[in-house]
């Protein structure tokens, strides 16, 4: 898939935005007189016209009372009765605007002005809530543009100069001075730094880096002057991708919107004639028929028959839930696998990276005949020779006194290493190396299932070292969350080795696990699963080896994905931080909006099916079909709303 490149500086936090529903709801330009100023003028209007007619004013009577509500009206109606036009030029002709218009015309038809203006005025402070909620819901996304980097100090000809970040080249250094935003992604060069990564990870605890380290892009720097060796360009850059992937997740609808809409252009037509047809049907069966009554009530019918609360309230509810998601570090690629997630009951991960840290840890020293000390000196000098994660690992150790160095070290491959540390034969390596040496090793050490490194001296056992990879903290409370939110089939695949695997799963109460499987391996296992029409899979891994089983997934879960592109081409949720907890709080959202949704739906088509009948029976008035169009629209908003108020944890 071809990633879209995003220039962020076409990206303005500040800008005003336009927001349109595929209807043709158009939430205006974010000008004042655009959106307050008419209501306030028509509101105002409408109050002192009601103040007249109830006092029955005598000079406010026929040309003038119909000037005034017609003036009235104009602010809030005229928008509204242009868009119903502009639609019908683009052949879509049965809109709620083409409903409001007939309707609201239609009463002032008949002399019902105040209803007239009464609509169109309560479906602008509609649309002026709705805009708020929008704002509110886009809040948390809109906070990624302001974390966009304006300038960068690049080193050039023997100094730092201030420049454009489109302007900056792979492999130069860029200095970022305390407070400042990391401007790309790169290397660290300094010794040591302290970022907030909070607009990129949702973590707001400060990430304390070492040397050599990665860096992304709209990290804040906490501490002291740093240097960055940049690795991607701007529009590479973590910070790109990440608002690439946020702007584009609204467009992926989900099948509860898309249903919606399809629903609503077939509804609206239909309830045009059911209108037609209660102004005029009851002519051939009632004795006392009199048109202006009946045309009252199908205009009370169009009015009440606006989707407004569905095709408003359902959308802002799946984006209040990816707002919600994205303060959480969660990245959602789309409304529908908000609705995928709901549906998850089988759950399916990786080990390493995932419940694990990926990084290897001395869990034990057992040094025989000698002194820990020194045996660590020994084993040090050996593994200095090594690249291996494991030899990094044993290098960490803080060993007291003068290093030891190592002569003449091979390596034998598949077995370890072999040379000369303080003129004594070393062989550092598995059980096979000390085999073929003659080096008797003691049977304790074969019931340990983590990687084990067997130590010999002159031909002598003289120890070894277990070394682990470390369960992430949050890691056993993740799998009891799960089994607490109802996910009861969770399975872990692993490319380590079995014993390692089945420990860890053990750890953390995993039932199902297999270890020492290739990438095809894993990916067969989830078709397995996946076979089972009542399985429901979500994988999650690290979005790099694990691509495949990302994509064949019901729904596919990158951990740590920040600097992945794999990850971000792949999965369908990105976690941004390498915590699984933050996979059970992406169920938890995913089922809070969904509800919300339905919780929508239900409201807006039980109001309305209600007050339509009372309506088409003479026992509602314009009032009540403006509460059943305007009032449950906002209902539903307050109710959208509630996303960004709750808690996940």
């Amino acid at each position: 898939m071809k990633k879209k490149k995003v220039n962020l500086r076409d990206l303005k936090p500040n800008s005003e935005e336009q927001h349109s529903h595929d209807d043709g709801h158009n939430h205006g330009n974010g000008s004042a007189f655009k959106t307050y100023v008419p209501a306030i003028i028509s509101f105002t209007m409408l109050i002192i016209g009601i103040g007249l007619d109830y006092f029955d004013v005598s000079f406010f009577k026929d040309w003038i009372r119909i000037a005034w509500y017609g003036i009235a009206y104009l602010p809030v109606g005229l928008p509204v009765v242009k868009e119903g036009w502009n639609s019908i030029k683009k052949g879509d002709v049965f809109t709620e605007f083409f409903l409001m218009s007939i309707a609201t015309l239609g009463a002032f038809a008949i002399g019902e002005y105040p209803e007239g203006v009464a609509v169109m005025l309560f479906y602008a402070v509609g649309e002026l809530f709705q805009n708020a909620a929008v704002n509110r819901a886009k809040g948390n996304i809109k906070a990624l543009l302001d974390v966009r980097p304006k300038e960068a100090n690049v080193f050039r000809d023997g100094d730092y100069i201030s420049v454009s970040p489109e302007a900056v080249n792979i492999g130069e250094k860029i200095q970022i001075r305390v407070g400042e935003k990391i401007p790309l992604d790169g290397i660290l060069l300094s010794e040591k730094a302290s970022l907030n990564t909070a607009a990129l990870t949702g973590e707001s605890k400060p990430d304390s880096i070492q040397k050599d380290a990665k860096v992304y892009a709209g990290s804040i720097n906490l501490e002291s002057v740093v240097e960055v060796e940049v690795t991607n360009t701007f529009e590479d850059s973590s910070i790109a991708r990440i608002l690439d992937l946020v702007q584009n997740a609204t467009a992926r609808k989900s099948k509860t919107e898309l249903f919606i809409r399809q629903f609503a252009r077939i509804y609206t037509p239909i309830v045009v004639f059911l209108a037609i047809g209660v102004t005029f049907i009851p002519y051939f069966f009632v004795d006392d028929y009199v048109f202006r009554d009946w045309l009252y009530r199908a205009l009370i019918f169009l009015v009440i028959s606006c989707p407004c609360a569905l095709v408003i309230s359902i959308p802002l509810g799946y984006f209040g839930g990816l707002g919600a998601a994205s303060k959480n570090g969660i990245l959602f690629k789309g409304a529908s696998f908000l609705d995928a997630m709901t549906k998850i009951n089988t759950l399916v991960m990786d080990k390493t990276g995932t419940v694990t840290k990926g990084v290897f840890k001395i869990k034990e020293v057992k040094a025989i005949g000698w002194n820990e000390t020194e045996f660590m000196q020994y084993l040090m000098a050996m593994e200095e020779q090594s690249t291996h994660p494991i030899a990094k690992a044993i290098l960490e150790y803080k060993a007291e006194g003068e290093d030891f160095e190592a002569q003449d070290v091979s390596e034998i491959a598949g077995k370890g290493l072999k040379g000369i540390v303080n003129s004594k034969t070393v062989l550092v390596g598995n059980k096979a190396l000390m085999t073929a040496n003659n080096i008797n090793v003691p049977t304790e050490t074969e019931s340990i299932v983590e990687s084990i490194v067997l130590v010999a001296i002159d031909n002598q056992f003289a120890g070894y070292v277990v070394i682990a990879d470390e369960l992430k903290e949050d890691a056993k409370e993740t799998i009891t969350a799960l089994h607490k939110v109802g996910i009861k089939n969770i399975m872990m695949l692993s490319g380590d080795k079995d014993s390692i695997t089945q420990q860890v799963a053990k750890e953390l109460n995993i039932e199902n696990a297999k270890g020492g499987l290739l990438p095809e391996d894993k990916l067969n296992e989830v078709e397995i699963l996946k076979k089972n029409p009542e399985n429901k899979v979500a994988f999650i891994g690290d979005g790099i080896n694990d691509a495949p089983v990302l994509a064949a997934s019901n729904v596919g879960i990158a951990m740590g994905g920040l600097g992945s592109d794999v990850a971000i081409e792949t999965a369908d949720v990105i976690i941004q931080t390498d915590q699984p907890s933050k996979v059970v709080r992406a169920i938890k959202i995913s089922r809070s909006t969904r509800k919300v949704v339905w919780q929508n739906i239900i409201l807006a088509f039980g109001v309305k099916v209600i007050v339509l009948i009372l309506g088409a029976g003479g026992l509602a008035t314009m009032w009540e079909a403006v509460f059943a169009d305007v009032g449950v629209a906002l209902l539903a908003i307050l109710n959208a709303v509630r996303l960004q108020k709750m808690k996940w944890d």
